[in-house]
């Protein structure tokens, strides 16, 4: 029996994708985040766990998706992953913004860059 195509990602993870894990995994998990979002801050240990688990097994695409109307901290929260992006400290930031989810204000995101040597 032949295997089924595999499904395509639109859009294909590229250049302005935050990944972690291989290329070539057999399956590819893509988050479309919002720092402030209780829902992705209730996944986010979850998450690890999976990824702890599955290891090379799978990789996982982050994507921006900030609804500053309901959240009005996640798009500075955003704005500081990608300044921590630019110097090679994406995930270490991802990691503190949503284990520090309750505390995003301006000040908190400053203190954030400073603990990580930004």
């Amino acid at each position: 029996m032949k295997a089924p195509p595999r499904a395509l990602l639109t859009p294909p993870v590229g250049p302005r994708d935050h990944v972690l894990g291989p290329v070539d995994a057999r399956v590819t998990l893509v988050e479309y985040g919002d720092f402030e979002c209780e829902f992705c801050g209730a996944a986010y240990p979850e998450l690890k766990q999976v990824l702890r688990e599955l290891g090379p097994k799978v990789r996982f695409v982050f994507r921006h998706f900030p609804l500053g109307e309901a959240h009005p901290h996640a798009p500075h929260a955003a704005e500081v992953a990608e300044a921590a992006a630019a110097q090679g400290k994406f995930w270490p930031m991802h990691d503190l913004l949503y284990q520090r989810q309750a505390a995003l204000a301006d000040e908190d995101l400053v203190a954030y860059a400073s603990e990580l040597g930004l």
